[in-house]
């Protein structure tokens, strides 16, 4: 893994971000030794946020299947 200066990264930001991408992570070097590693954060999407579907009903075709589908059954 390379490692950059302070003034390197600032110079390249957007390289070195997009170089995070693409291998995991780059670490940076100040002058006074410290390290510090930049890794990109995983999506946090849910699971449950699916696309919809398009079935070509109406809007007043749902609400009879709904309101039939709510029908007491005697």
């Amino acid at each position: 893994m390379k490692v950059y200066t302070y003034s390197e990264a600032r110079q390249r930001l957007a390289a070195l971000l997009e170089k995070a991408r693409r291998e995991g992570s780059v670490r940076i070097r100040r002058r006074d030794g410290q390290v510090f590693v930049v890794h990109p954060q995983a999506a946090s999407e849910s699971p449950l946020d699916v696309g919809g579907v398009n079935l070509g009903l109406s809007r007043e075709q749902i609400v009879h299947m709904v309101r039939e589908g709510r029908k007491r059954i005697e």
